[in-house]
């Protein structure tokens, strides 16, 4: 069994307004044997969507390449954006060493509750996936579930909103389309990716994403 252990804190929670919760990055961020242009930070392998998508939502002009310059870009954006990375998962075991989240088993979880009621300035959980098992929702419902809070449907349709009150503070979570090559045949059922398909053919799943990512971030 591979442990596959979380390899970075939590960023930004001092300031953050917003906080983008996933998973585990890929077991190789664990083991320190990275790919050429993955960036040695959160989200930053170079399969992965989410940061080819802030960059183009914010004509951020990111290098994607193993530099510290690379990591010192992304920082310093969420920083100027009040945003920050609390992924939901502390550790996990793995039989097979790959970055599937059905992959998972003997769960640990960070203790999401306890920075949320630390840091009362937080408003808006961003979920890199959905309720499915093993994805950030679905773990955020578990944690809920133990603190007896109720989550409300705001939005039922993707990217799902709903939101609930800690401390007597309303707090919106967002679950987005992860931002994973492995989703992008989930995209491919949405219907709204069919119509908008349709119309362009150059539409792709990187545009869809954009599109839905646009208005949270």
């Amino acid at each position: 069994m591979f442990n596959h252990t979380h390899p970075y804190p939590p960023f930004n929670l001092e300031k953050a307004t917003k906080l983008i919760v996933g998973t585990l990055p890929p077991p190789r961020f664990t083991k320190g044997d990275l790919k050429p242009g993955d960036v040695n930070f959160s989200y930053g392998s170079i399969d992965g969507q989410l940061w080819p998508i802030l960059n183009t939502i914010f004509n951020l002009n990111l290098d994607f390449e193993t530099t510290e310059k690379a990591i010192k870009q992304r920082k310093e954006f969420l920083l100027s954006r009040d945003i920050g990375v609390c992924d939901i998962v502390a550790s996990a075991q793995r039989k097979k060493v790959d970055a599937s989240d059905i992959g998972m088993q003997d769960v640990v979880l960070r203790d999401i509750f306890g920075y949320l009621t630390k840091h009362k300035q937080v408003d808006t959980l961003l979920f890199t996936g959905g309720n499915s098992k093993n994805g950030p929702e679905y773990f955020f419902r578990k944690a809920c579930k133990k603190q007896s809070i109720q989550l409300e449907i705001v939005q039922n349709t993707v990217p799902r909103i709903h939101r609930f009150y800690l401390d007597d503070r309303k707090i919106t979570t967002v679950s987005l389309t992860a931002p994973s090559g492995a989703a992008n045949r989930a995209v491919g059922s949405i219907a709204l990716y069919k119509e908008l398909k349709a119309k362009n053919q150059k539409f792709n799943t990187l545009d869809f994403r954009v599109m839905q990512y646009t208005p949270f971030f």
